[in-house]
Formats: C-alpha cells, sequence, structure tokens
C-alpha cells in the first residue's frame, strides 16, 4: 500500500499537511471539519487523485453516493494502482447495487494491498450479501490473519462455519471475539443459536454487564439483549428472559420506529392495485418455486425440503423482486403500486425476464430454484404478474407461536417486531393478504401450514412436490441429511429430523396473555 508521503506526492507541504489532517478527521468521526478541510484544498489542487479521494469519502459518507462515485472516478484516473480508492469506489458502487462493478473494484483493491485486511473484509462483506459464500469465507480468513482482531470479519467467518454446520469451529471463533470485545453483541447473539447452546451462567453474567453498561453502542446492547433472553430461556427462567426481552425490544424500538397505520394503508393499496389477476405475455417463471411467510413460520423447513430434491436448488433469500419494484418506482417517478395498473403483459414480461437473467446462477447446476425472501408475500400479485408460471409456497404457523417467534429473536429490518401489539398487526396484515392471494392464483399459490406439517411430513410433502410438479423423492423426506448451507437462526433444526416439540408459548404462560389479547385468543389457562 501507498506510503502517506507518497499519496501526498505532488502537494505543497502546506496541503500535504492539510491532506493528513483530513485522513485522521476522517478515522475520527470529524466529518464536517473534513469536509471544510477537503473543499478547501480542493480549490487549490482539484485534480489531486488523494485530495479527490478523502473529498469522494467524505461524499459517500454524507450520503450522496452518486457524487462520491464521479470524484472517486476522477481519483482512480488520477492514480489507477491505488487501493483505497478501488476499496472506496467498490463501497460506493454496492451502495447503488451496482454489484459486478463493486465486485471487480474489491478485487482490485485486493491485488494491490493484499496486506490490507479492510480490502479484503470489504470484499468477504460483498461475496456473502451476493450469495457466494463459498468465495466469501477465503476473503474473511485473509482479513482474520492479517489483523486477528479484526471483530468484524472474525464475527462474520464463524457466522458462516454456523452455517456450515461447523458449530465448534465457530464456537472458537466468537469467543475470541468476546475475549477481545466484551461487548460485541453479535458474537454472543452468534453464541446463543448454535446447537447446542454453549452459553453458561458465567456468559450469562458478562452478558448481563455488557446488556446494562451505557457506554457500549446500541445496536451491540439490542443484539446481546436477545442472546442473554436466549439464553435465560434455555436455561429455564422463562420470567427473566421476557422481562430482558421488554427492556431489549424498547431500545430497538428507538432505532427503528414502525407506523401500524401507514403499513395498513400500505397493504390496501397492493391488495386494491391487483384486484384481477394480471399476468405477463408469454408466459415464463416455471423455473422458480417462490417459498414466503413471516419470519420464525417454518420457510428454512420449507426450504429444505425442497432443496433436498435432485431438480432444485436452494437459494436462500433474494433481493431481486424488491430492487425490481424499486428500480420501476424509480424510473417511473411513482411508488409502488400507484404505476400498475400502467404496465401490460409486455412490461411484465420485461420485468419477468429480468427476474430470470439475476437468478441464472440458481440454474446452473439445477433446472428448478426456490426463492425464500420472506417479505414477497406482499408482492404476490407482482410475482405472478412477472411470472405467471411460477409457484408460490406460503407457509403459516400458529399466530401465537409465530408472533412469539418473531418477538425472541432479532428479525434484522423488521420493526414491527418489536411491540406485541404491532407484531398482532402485521400477523393480521399477512393473514388478510395471503388469503387474498390464494384467491385469485388458486392453481399458483400453495398454503403449507407448519404444524401440519410436522404432524404428518409425509402426506404435506408429498402434496408440496406436487403442486411445485416434481415427483417424489425420499431425499425430500429424510431432508436432515441434506449437506447444504444454511444462513438463518434455523439452521441447525434443518440438521435434524423433523420435530414435535417447537412450541414455546406454553413455556411463557400468561406473561403472553397481552399477545393473545392482541391476537384475538383467550388468556393462559395451566393444564
Amino acid at each position: 500500500m501507498l506510503t502517506q508521503q507518497q499519496r501526498t506526492a505532488g502537494l505543497s507541504p502546506d496541503l500535504a499537511r492539510r491532506a493528513a489532517a483530513i485522513a485522521q478527521a476522517l478515522e475520527q468521526g470529524r466529518l464536517d471539519e473534513a469536509e471544510r478541510s477537503s473543499i478547501a484544498c480542493l480549490v487549490l489542487a482539484p485534480k489531486h487523485a488523494e485530495i479527490l479521494r478523502l473529498f469522494g469519502t467524505i461524499q459517500f459518507m454524507r450520503g450522496r453516493t452518486g457524487e462520491a462515485i464521479d470524484t472517486l472516478l476522477q481519483a482512480c484516473a488520477a492514480r489507477p494502482d491505488d487501493a483505497l480508492i478501488h476499496n472506496a469506489l467498490g463501497g460506493a458502487y454496492e451502495a447503488v447495487r451496482d454489484y459486478p462493478r463493486a465486485l471487480a473494484c474489491l478485487r482490485r483493491a485486493c491485488e494491490l494491498a493484499p496486506e490490507l485486511a479492510a480490502c479484503w473484509s470489504n470484499l468477504g462483506k460483498l461475496l456473502f450479501a451476493s450469495n457466494d459464500v463459498e468465495a466469501a469465507i477465503p476473503a474473511f480468513q485473509r482479513a482474520v490473519e492479517l489483523a486477528p482482531r479484526h471483530v468484524y470479519a472474525r464475527t462474520m467467518l464463524a457466522n458462516i462455519l454456523s452455517a456450515d454446520g461447523r458449530d465448534k469451529e465457530a464456537e472458537t471463533q466468537f469467543r475470541k471475539v468476546v475475549e477481545q470485545d466484551p461487548a460485541c453483541g453479535h458474537a454472543w447473539s452468534g453464541l446463543a443459536t448454535l446447537k447446542p447452546m454453549p452459553l453458561n451462567m458465567a456468559d450469562i453474567k458478562r452478558m448481563r454487564a455488557a446488556f446494562n453498561a451505557t457506554a457500549g453502542s446500541q445496536a451491540d446492547r439490542i443484539s446481546t439483549g436477545f442472546a442473554l433472553a436466549m439464553a435465560l430461556d434455555h436455561k429455564g427462567d422463562y420470567a427473566q428472559a421476557f422481562a430482558v426481552l421488554g427492556q431489549t425490544h424498547a431500545l430497538a424500538r428507538r432505532l427503528e420506529p414502525w407506523n401500524a397505520g401507514q403499513f395498513v394503508e400500505r397493504v390496501d393499496s397492493i391488495l386494491s392495485a391487483f384486484s384481477a389477476p394480471l399476468a405477463a405475455e408469454p408466459p415464463q417463471g416455471e423455473e422458480v418455486i417462490f417459498i414466503t411467510s413471516l419470519p420464525r413460520s417454518g420457510s428454512t423447513l420449507t426450504e429444505q425440503v425442497l432443496a433436498s430434491h435432485s431438480m432444485v436448488e436452494g437459494s436462500a433469500e433474494l433481493p431481486h423482486i424488491v430492487e425490481l419494484i424499486s428500480e420501476e418506482s424509480d424510473r417511473r417517478r411513482q411508488p409502488f403500486p400507484l404505476w400498475v395498473g400502467k404496465l401490460g403483459p409486455a412490461d411484465w414480461h420485461g420485468l419477468g425476464r429480468k427476474y430470470l437473467a439475476l437468478t441464472e446462477r440458481w440454474r446452473k447446476q439445477r433446472p428448478r430454484f426456490t426463492d425464500k425472501m420472506p417479505g414477497n408475500w406482499l408482492y404476490i400479485g407482482s410475482i405472478m404478474a412477472m411470472l405467471p408460471q411460477a409457484r408460490v409456497v406460503v407457509v403459516r404457523r400458529d399466530p401465537l407461536e409465530t408472533c412469539l417467534g418473531c418477538y425472541r429473536y432479532l428479525v434484522s429490518q423488521h420493526p414491527y417486531t418489536h411491540d406485541i401489539h404491532d407484531l398482532a398487526g402485521y400477523w393480521r396484515q399477512f393473514d388478510r393478504a395471503a388469503r387474498r392471494w390464494r384467491a385469485l392464483y388458486p392453481q399458483r399459490v400453495h398454503e403449507l401450514v407448519y404444524e401440519e406439517l410436522q404432524a404428518d411430513p409425509e402426506t404435506r410433502i408429498r402434496e408440496l412436490l406436487a403442486f411445485c410438479g416434481l415427483p417424489f423423492e425420499q431425499q425430500c423426506l429424510d431432508f436432515h441429511s441434506t449437506e447444504r448451507r444454511v444462513v438463518t437462526p434455523s439452521a441447525a433444526q434443518v440438521r435434524e429430523p423433523m420435530r414435535r416439540d417447537t412450541a414455546r408459548a406454553a413455556k411463557y404462560g400468561a406473561l403472553l396473555d397481552p399477545l393473545r389479547s392482541a391476537l384475538g385468543m383467550s388468556p393462559f389457562r395451566a393444564e
């Protein structure tokens, strides 16, 4: 990597000192000071690579991503072999979802500065986000080798090991993180989801101290709170677990507010926009099986069953439906679903072709694949319009168990989970939409009830395969023996035979009566 002297070569001594001060201000989070200084330096050296790099980084941190890309491209043209420029440009391209360019920039950064852990960690992060987990592993391993105290890289490596079922190796990595940083909530959360859970009373004491400390970040406290609640639940102390959950969700609500009324209006508008079936011409989408549900409802298990079939690739949670809808909204300068009625069959066909192009990698080994993004239940009308030959499996679970499952876990970017009344309201909207989609598309939308799958696996799996147009294969019934990477909290469960002891609401007894009431259910009665 270039030295500071090499970076500032060509600048006057005064400008070189000011550039170094800007870099230091950025490292210390003094963004306003850094921006003022960089603007002043740009007046005097508007084409210098280091000044442009610093200003482009500031623009990116300010959220002005398009401007940042333009500035960083100028910096790259002035100094094409600077790893830090490529690293910053990769992050900017990732922010605008230009993943091919982002990946190319980050790979180039690693080539230019193979000794820089941050470049390897950023490359691993992008590969992981792109579902290329196999390639992400060596990137994170390299980052950890270069910087043993790189908490993010080690935590991500541990998460991948856990997803591979290598729980002892994952535990070793997570414990190295908490030894370095006892307040690292992601590491505690990772330990809490391992099977068997390795957390002991000494760990509970350390988590309590980290959770009660006010010096740590809110994100770390929240993750630690969920891990602490899970550990207390595992020890059978349900009252304490529920109390900690209440405290943790109160913290989380401050960071992730939720407007229940706006969400109801959104569901109203979507269902109104798809009052009758819309379809692409010519028909397409036979390749894909969508699995949608609320979190903690059995979608991972359903995917594991289907991915055990010789004709189906399990791809996990793909963001492409939401991305395509967002891009169409930007193009038409109208929010979804206001533009739905303006699209004809050819328009829907074009969106469907884009989706199939984005998911082509999942059909290289097998002809069919799954898309398990839970929130796609909102977009089933759009999915059927784009891909009218696709199958959609809506997975349901008992509403109380579903809501409790969402409440017990940290479900990223699902702010409705932080309040039991919001949870119940969200479940009602899911139930309402799922019923509408089944009525509109009875041949293409199938409902799978988690409890029914537990009670009679073979019957329900045969029905599921028949709906998907797949012949029965015994391996689908023996799904637990299928080796594949699963990156959700249900990873350990799908490596076991079908369990019938997953219900937990009764253990919390009357503590859940406010949730029961919000769901329109009777109070708890001990048997």
